[in-house]
């Protein structure tokens, strides 16, 4: 009989030649627990989604009160669902008054493509202006505004008339012009090992992006819902985007993405072609459930009030020569060594001591470090004594 690990490796498509091969039988609170009850403290949330931390109880109950009410009922749009309702209006409730309609998608890839197409029909251009190290997701019309040509060489071709511009280079900028329908951007890029813009640069980036008619579509996959120290990341550049995109914590640990604009622009997707966008499974009413729960649990725990102090706290203990430089907003952090290699071996070993944590799809030198939101003090201390234990033994 085969193990599940022979499984995962025989039938299971691989997306990489050296997967972790973890077995994890459950999850709660800040920790995983594998195969021989070895436990592991999480600080990478599942890149970002388990902000409240596993199985949360009020996520857990929302998502089993709805399934014992229905799942699905019919393709997205035509039927009036109560846990999308809700949960959009939660939202629009904590947005600014122009990110007032909320189209649900199953992933953030969906919602990228889902705002290029709105882009498209509101504008009547086909530019889009993106950045180098940005990562918006996998399928066509997101790899097109990837800014990595290694993960897109072998796909292409893809979408004409992209632009890639230099994250944080305001004199690049002026690219932007008449013929772009819109750039795209992580108010902080997350993938190339947490680099952080400008307050001057993302309001220039606004103001040239209004000037033009041109529309922003911030990329908040990672940042929202707490990670960098407010509800959403923009809240701190003084800047509102033209259309929002949300994931990953979005759903609460359920698959669960949506890209958000003003009711008048999303509206060009009803008409014109009718079903000018559809999917059949974006804003699953247990999705909805649970991400409405994790919000709500955010807010009534107050998450987001403790999350730069712990974010300093990991700053402060992690000290260490071999450490080139930390990079940080919030409670997504970035170590930075000398070589993967180098880096890959810290991993290897705060893993074998029960610390998960991983490097970024653009900075492989580069330690992850993004925990659940409900870390303790007393767990980033001993986190901080794995991780510095395993860079002393490098």
């Amino acid at each position: 009989m085969l193990t599940n690990r022979q499984v995962f490796l025989q039938h299971i498509a691989q997306t990489s030649t050296a997967p972790l091969l973890l077995e994890i039988e459950r999850a709660e609170g800040m920790y995983m627990y594998g195969t021989g009850h070895k436990r592991y403290l999480d600080l990478i949330s599942g890149i970002s989604v388990s902000n409240v931390g596993h199985s949360h109880p009020r996520v857990v109950q929302a998502v089993q009160e709805q399934a014992a009410k229905y799942m699905h009922l019919m393709v997205y749009g035509e039927f009036v669902e109560a846990p999308q309702t809700a949960f959009a209006k939660a939202l629009t409730d904590i947005l600014p008054p122009s990110l007032d309609s909320v189209y649900f998608t199953n992933s953030g890839t969906e919602a990228t493509e889902g705002a290029m197409k709105l882009a498209k029909r509101v504008t009547g251009r086909t530019q889009f202006i993106h950045f180098r190290n940005s990562y918006h997701g996998s399928t066509q019309g997101a790899l097109s505004v990837m800014g990595d040509e290694y993960f897109k060489r072998a796909f292409r071709p893809l979408l004409p008339d992209i632009l890639t511009l230099d994250y944080g280079n305001i004199d690049d900028l002026v690219q932007i012009s008449s013929h772009t329908a819109a750039v795209i951007i992580d108010p902080v890029q997350a993938e190339s090992g947490v680099t952080i813009a400008s307050r001057e640069y993302l309001q220039k980036l606004r103001a040239l992006c209004t000037e033009h008619k041109a529309l922003l579509i911030l990329d908040e996959a990672q940042t929202a819902f707490g990670r960098c120290g407010s509800m959403f990341a923009f809240e701190q550049y003084g800047i509102v985007p033209d259309i929002l995109l949300l994931a990953k914590a979005f759903g609460g640990g359920m698959p669960l993405g949506a890209f958000i604009a003003d009711r008048k622009i999303m509206y060009e997707l009803a008409d014109n072609p009718v079903l000018g966008h559809i999917t059949t499974f974006g804003g699953h009413p247990v999705s909805c459930a649970a991400g409405l729960a994790a919000l709500r649990v955010i807010q009534d725990e107050k998450l987001i009030d403790q999350v730069e102090h712990k974010g300093r706290l990991f700053e402060t203990l992690l000290k260490n020569p071999k450490i080139r430089s930390i990079r940080r907003k919030g409670l997504m952090i970035a170590l930075e060594f000398d070589s993967f290699e180098q880096n890959k071996k810290i991993i290897d070993s705060c893993v074998e001591n029960g610390v998960l944590t991983d490097w970024f799809l653009f900075a492989p030198h580069c330690m992850r470090i993004g925990p659940p939101l409900i870390i303790t003090e007393e767990e980033i201390r001993n986190a901080c004594e794995v991780i510095l234990k395993a860079i002393s033994l490098v």
